[in-house]
């Protein structure tokens, strides 16, 4: 029975300019390491063989040191691997992979499927129908040749793609690259590994996305996972298992606040995250004085436990109950300031107005705490 890991989109050489230098290289360094737990669990889950379905690379431009340490990153699987270019890594007529091969990086176990065309592993029963781009885009069906493409007699026809299956992802994703829906059942392969959703998801029972081992973007899409494909004998049902490999999970919340459990159930989802987190909050809403403490001691203690945060709370009003104006002992001009900052939020800097009542009862209330010890 053979069988074979799938994933894809590593998107090696990625940059995470957005967040902070120490988190950018932990975000970076996760995706060699995702490298090397996909190539631990092809060893655990007795692999014949691993097909990357595209982008292994982020850029044509990557750096050396990029390219040798994916390929380094391999080495515990000395089963073959086959990589397929995808439209980030196009097989150009100079590459990033015809650096590779320069370079003398490509182990002898690694296949690059660079051409349109069959890579035969005889010894693993697997016959792999390759569609690289040989561009970042294309309006044609490269997976259109497997049809007409022979393979040796007692092997599992794998057909190896990049690109968007038609009608069947979100709209706007089908724009280039295009494969057909139908291309098991036209080229009767036994199945088609897919790169470029970075999420797992099966189109039909004999082809699927793997999505990319390690999330890198907030998108709600089951990436950070590889799968195991068993197929027993030609024409069976392919047996697909999910894997996780993801080092950190991205979360992208947009949250409104309306009542003070609104707040409470916010900082409890928080405070379940696990520590290997990358967050990202929007709030919209409302919030008192009281309120505004807690949400920020909740953040400086995400702060020091997760990978990132980040909190963006201009949408967000201060609205201080009489209890908060009345704990802060701001009466007569102070109390009007505060008044006018509350009203000022609903112009035209809302944040500007929003801070500056949140510095002012701040200092208010830290002049309480003095005055009272």
């Amino acid at each position: 029975m053979p069988r074979f890991l799938h994933t894809a989109d590593w998107q090696m050489g990625r940059s995470f300019s957005r967040f902070e230098t120490d988190d950018a290289a932990a975000l970076a360094e996760a995706r060699y390491e995702a490298i090397e737990r996909l190539a631990r669990l092809a060893v655990e889950q007795s692999c014949d063989a691993v097909l990357v379905a595209g982008d292994v690379f982020d850029a044509q431009t990557v750096t050396d040191r990029t390219i040798r340490r994916v390929f380094n990153a391999t080495r515990a699987f000395t089963g073959p691997w086959v990589m397929l270019p995808g439209n980030h890594d196009a097989a150009l007529a100079e590459s990033v992979w015809s650096r590779a091969r320069r370079l003398n990086a490509v182990p002898d176990n690694v296949h690059l499927a660079l051409e349109p065309g069959l890579i035969t592993l005889e010894a693993q029963g697997l016959a792999i129908l390759s569609a690289p781009l040989t561009q970042r885009h294309t309006h044609s069906d490269l997976t259109d040749h497997f049809n007409t493409l022979e393979t040796p007699k007692g092997l599992l026809r794998i057909g190896l793609g990049h690109g968007s299956v038609q009608g069947l992802l979100p709209d706007g994703v089908d724009a280039t690259n295009p494969i057909a829906p139908d291309r098991t059942e036209q080229a009767r392969l036994d199945y088609l590994a897919l790169g470029d959703w970075h999420g797992t998801k099966p189109i039909n029972e004999r082809t699927w996305y793997s999505g990319t081992p390690e999330p890198e973007r907030f998108r709600n899409n089951d990436a950070g996972y590889a799968l195991v494909v068993n197929i027993a004998d030609a024409g069976a049902i392919p047996e697909v298992s999910q894997h996780d490999t993801a080092r950190y999970r991205w979360h992208q919340w947009r949250e409104t606040l309306a009542v003070a459990s609104d707040l409470d159930q916010l900082l409890t989802r928080i405070e379940a995250l696990p520590d290997a987190s990358v967050l990202d909050i929007r709030l919209e809403g409302a919030i008192t004085l009281g309120g505004e403490q807690q949400l920020s001691n909740a953040l400086s203690v995400a702060e020091a436990r997760f990978r990132s945060i980040a909190c963006d709370r201009t949408h967000l009003q201060l609205e201080p109950t009489e209890e908060d104006i009345a704990a802060l002992h701001a009466d007569g001009y102070l109390g009007d300031v505060i008044e006018d900052l509350r009203v000022r939020q609903q112009g035209d800097a809302p944040e500007s107005a929003r801070d500056a009542l949140a510095i002012l009862a701040s200092l208010l209330k830290n002049k309480a705490v003095e005055a009272a010890q």
